[in-house]
């Protein structure tokens, strides 16, 4: 059964008035939004402003992890280079703001215009390829731009390019204010989920995923797979490009290292504990990452030990992820 007819077939044995997965999810979406958005007045209340950055950080690489999860989750395409746009999108805003353009719109025109036009160029190539040969492919274009950045002394090659302006959106918005940062990314992120999953119930996701289940009957019925893979991959690098916009305005400062292959590692990793394809599943993992980095990277230098550990036993019992436990059906 196709993931379509899948799709139709759990319609149609749904009953009146009961919630289906895809509702479920879509309340927890809600539900991590509206926590994320009370987080601040409470934890400024208590003093916690560290943690409130923690959520910040959260918030930008679930928007980074979430493109992703677009590609595995209704496309079939793992890309261990997906960190390079999260690199695009912030030395686009670190290079035009030390030449004195602080604009911000400026700064995310180039950041998105760039990764589009990466995301394009090797996508003529890396989308010809499935399987282990795509990850290679990515991983291999993303470590070309990983080592020339690390070769440009001008940008401040591997000790990274300090950030000193922050992107203006005229009088009103300057990302350089962590609490007007705070809301802006939580608007994108808003507006990120919230496209996610009107895209995953089109008839372009439904597409992409049937392409996904059976390549060759897409094409019987007269659609091009390649087609409809180039635009989910293309959109996928400009939304993490924006993601790296918003990141480099968060840290004033990026280096080659948001490149690497680890940065694209820890993007699945997200991905995997939160819950492929499911809508706040990318954020949900970012979060767990960063609190299991800070509270592990503290009791022991050997914490990627039960970092892998956990992204195990994830895998082994919570095959949809954290948010799949919430958001699966229970059957009696």
């Amino acid at each position: 059964m196709t993931n379509t007819a899948s799709t139709i077939a759990e319609r149609a044995m749904t009953r009146p008035g009961s919630m289906t997965r895809w509702d479920r999810d879509f309340i927890a979406a809600i539900v991590v939004l509206a926590g994320l958005g009370a987080a601040p007045f409470l934890l400024n209340a208590l003093g916690q402003d560290f943690w409130i950055e923690v959520l910040l950080r959260a918030m930008i690489l679930g928007i980074a992890a979430t493109s992703l999860s677009f590609l595995i989750g209704l496309g079939g395409l793992v890309s261990l280079g997906h960190a390079v746009f999260l690199g695009i999108g912030g030395y686009s805003v670190g290079i035009l703001a030390n030449l004195g353009m602080e604009n911000g719109f400026l700064q995310l025109l180039v950041a998105i215009t760039a990764s589009a036009v990466f995301a394009g160029v090797t996508g003529l190539i890396a989308l010809r390829t499935r399987g282990v040969h795509f990850i290679m492919i990515t991983l291999a274009f993303a470590q070309m731009v990983y080592f020339t950045m690390i070769g440009l002394r001008q940008f401040g090659g591997d000790d990274g390019l300090t950030i000193n302006y922050s992107s203006t959106f005229g009088a009103a918005i300057d990302l350089g204010n962590k609490s007007v940062l705070y809301f802006v990314v939580l608007g994108v992120l808003a507006l990120v989920m919230l496209g996610y999953a009107r895209i995953r119930k089109s008839d372009f996701g439904l597409l992409l995923k049937a392409a996904k289940g059976n390549e060759r009957r897409v094409r019987a019925v007269g659609f091009d797979p390649y087609i409809y893979r180039m635009v989910a991959y293309v959109a996928a690098g400009m939304l993490c490009g924006l993601a790296g916009f918003l990141d480099a305005n968060f840290t004033s400062f990026v280096t080659p290292d948001a490149m690497s292959w680890t940065s694209s590692a820890e993007l699945i990793f997200m991905v995997l504990v939160g819950g492929v394809a499911t809508i706040s599943g990318p954020v949900v993992g970012a979060l767990v990452f960063l609190l299991l980095e800070e509270f592990l990277g503290g009791l022991t230098v050997y914490w990627h030990f039960w970092f892998g550990l956990f992204l195990v036993a994830v895998v082994l019992f919570a095959k949809g992820g954290l948010v799949g436990l919430v958001t699966s059906e229970k059957r009696p």
